[in-house]
């Protein structure tokens, strides 16, 4: 990738004269809205299949005979497979084509959903997540990329990009909601399956094709070293809650280690595909989008993910009461996001996230003894602060994505801000069953460390982004 400099990023509400899109569209884009609407529909669904566990978890980790130490591994199979891929999905969209990557990431997301609900043993489900995370890393990471195409000016890129944004929390509110309502959890993976194949089939004839060729061939080393390192460091975090100083964690931990310096030694080398330009990292924009996806993973995602099964299991509350209880959490995101682009122009992105974070903190801490008094009522004020702040970061982290890059590499942006998300989600959810599971107190005590936590690392992203200024 030819390296560039802070001016010439892209072109943005603030910096209007920053150069266009170098997308080279096989035929010419048509239907924006209809890009915009399937695109966002692809996203919802994946969040959909993301979010699906988290009210169904008990009765999944039954079926299977799960052991709650192994029940990390159901949470996480899909975070991992989107962090893996998500980084190689963005380089191949924008040079092989957005709207192939996109396609085979629908179809191939239908189709392991639903093979989900055909599995009997743990390791079976686990793998079967994984696919779909890598199919969902496909749909995301093309996704941004044809909004860029399909809306080349400012206006009309921040106008979608909320809209996608939005349908991000949607999806993640819709989840458990399918997922709760059907009686029988194998079912419901079936239906997010025929949802998703629905979506492939309607996008065969109303995508137009994009891409950025740079020539040369596919980073596979570089694809394959990436992709390694972040499965050895997923399976140490989901691990290292029986013990950090065991020796299989230790081992994994220093194999991402080596395998990162591999895959950063490989991207120095290659001349023209690198999946990642190393040079990004000098740039504050990039650095704020990356830090703002880790730890909107680790905070946000990390603590919402379990909390719902917690519930279940703490206050004896059935999946479908626990859905609608947190759809007030996802649902006050999704309208947050979809209003957020009324602050651009007033509020820069980096702030935006500054506040997202802020807000989730105090809300993290509103919920504080909660569980422990037995009442869910005293949830409902932390849940809808962290609503209000969950949207805030869905809003800003895809506008930030594509601004912190060329237009042209547009997936790629999108695909190396959401594998920092999903390596955070990976941690954060591993980090929040140790913490809950492993405190003396009982469930409420370790829920209430969690919540402090996550509310202290809340802050800490708060400040990371807050101090990443852009350079004049």
């Amino acid at each position: 990738m030819a390296r560039f400099n802070e001016r010439t990023l892209t072109a943005s509400p603030t910096n209007p004269t920053a150069a266009q899109p170098d997308t080279h569209p096989s035929t010419p884009p048509h239907h924006p809205r209809a890009t915009l609407a399937l695109t966002s529909a692809a996203t919802g669904v994946a969040l959909m299949t993301y979010t699906a566990p988290a009210v169904s978890l008990p009765d999944t980790a039954a079926a299977l005979h799960t052991p709650l130490s192994a029940q990390a591994w159901l949470l996480n199979g899909t975070p991992l497979g989107l962090a893996a891929l998500l980084l190689v999905a963005g380089s191949l969209a924008d040079d092989y084509g957005r709207r192939r990557v996109f396609l085979a990431g629908t179809l191939a997301l239908g189709l392991t959903t639903a093979l989900s609900g055909l599995t009997t043993s743990t390791w079976a489900f686990t793998l079967t997540r994984v696919a779909q995370g890598a199919a969902s890393a496909a749909i995301l990471a093309s996704s941004l990329g044809l909004i860029v195409t399909a809306f080349p000016s400012p206006r009309g890129r921040l106008h979608a990009t909320g809209v996608w944004g939005a349908f991000v929390s949607g999806g993640i509110a819709v989840g458990p909601l399918v997922s709760g309502a059907i009686p029988n959890w194998r079912m419901a993976y079936v239906v997010l399956g025929a949802a998703a194949l629905l979506v492939a089939g309607l996008a065969l004839g109303r995508l137009s094709e994009s891409r950025a060729p740079r020539g040369g061939r596919p980073d596979v080393l570089g694809a394959l070293t990436f992709g390694l390192a972040l499965v050895a460091l997923v399976a140490a975090l989901t691990l290292g809650r029986d013990g950090w100083l065991r020796a299989p964690v230790g081992l994994l931990l220093a194999a991402a280690v080596v395998l990162l310096g591999l895959f950063a030694l490989v991207e120095t080398r290659v001349a023209k595909t690198p999946m990642i330009d190393l040079g990004l990292l000098r740039h504050p924009r990039f650095l704020a989008s990356s830090a703002g996806g880790l730890f909107t993973g680790l905070t946000v995602i990390g603590l919402f993910s379990f909390l719902p099964a917690l519930l279940q299991q703490a206050l004896g509350m059935s999946a479908m009461d626990t859905a609608w209880l947190f759809l007030l959490w996802s649902g006050v995101s999704f309208i947050v996001a979809l209003q957020a682009k009324r602050l651009a122009g007033r509020v820069a992105p980096r702030r935006q996230l500054a506040a997202g974070f802020l807000l989730h903190a105090v809300g993290a801490l509103a919920m504080l003894g909660a569980i422990g008094a037995g009442s869910w009522t005293r949830l409902l004020p932390g849940l809808v602060l962290g609503g209000v702040g969950s949207g805030l970061l869905n809003a800003a982290l895809p506008l930030l994505a594509v601004e912190s890059v060329p237009a042209a590499r547009a997936a790629m942006g999108s695909g190396a801000q959401q594998t920092f998300r999903y390596i955070g989600s990976c941690a954060g959810v591993a980090l929040t069953i140790a913490l809950v599971t492993s405190s003396g107190g009982g469930l409420a005590r370790g829920a209430d460390v969690a919540m402090v936590v996550s509310a202290g690392l809340a802050a800490l992203g708060a400040v990371a982004v807050a101090v990443l200024r852009e350079r004049a």
